[in-house]
């Protein structure tokens, strides 16, 4: 088995309604995003899965949330767009759209340098 990790960025705001604190104002963080996928076998070329290919994969789901209010887009309507939220959306998307033989194992979103959630598959 070969885990694959990719990194890619985007930048938002968003605020969280209910928070008592800071939070609850508007602000913008400069997200980085890190997505680990899963594969068995090795090309001929002895390469489990494209990088170039998986990076694309990932820019193609953040292109949609950079340089967005997070809470007035579409998948955060009636939630908070939190970095719990935001990993879970990302994984959703994401996963739609691996090709056979590769699985989304994780989805680690960072909205600073040392605060970070990661989102698993279940089972």
């Amino acid at each position: 088995m070969f885990l694959l990790k990719v990194k890619g960025s985007f930048s938002a705001a968003h605020s969280i309604e209910g928070y008592q604190g800071k939070c609850a104002e508007i602000h913008g963080h400069s997200w980085e995003v890190v997505a680990v996928v899963r594969t068995v076998g090795l090309n001929e070329l002895g390469i489990a899965y494209d990088f170039a290919r998986l990076k694309e994969k990932l820019q193609l789901v953040l292109s949609a949330l950079d340089h967005s209010y997070l809470n007035r887009l579409e998948p955060f309507k009636g939630k908070n767009p939190t970095a719990e939220n935001i990993a879970v959306h990302i994984f959703s998307e994401l996963k739609s759209a691996m090709p056979c033989g590769l699985e989304l194992e994780s989805v680690e979103v960072f909205e600073s340098p040392t605060s970070s959630v990661i989102y698993k598959a279940e089972g």
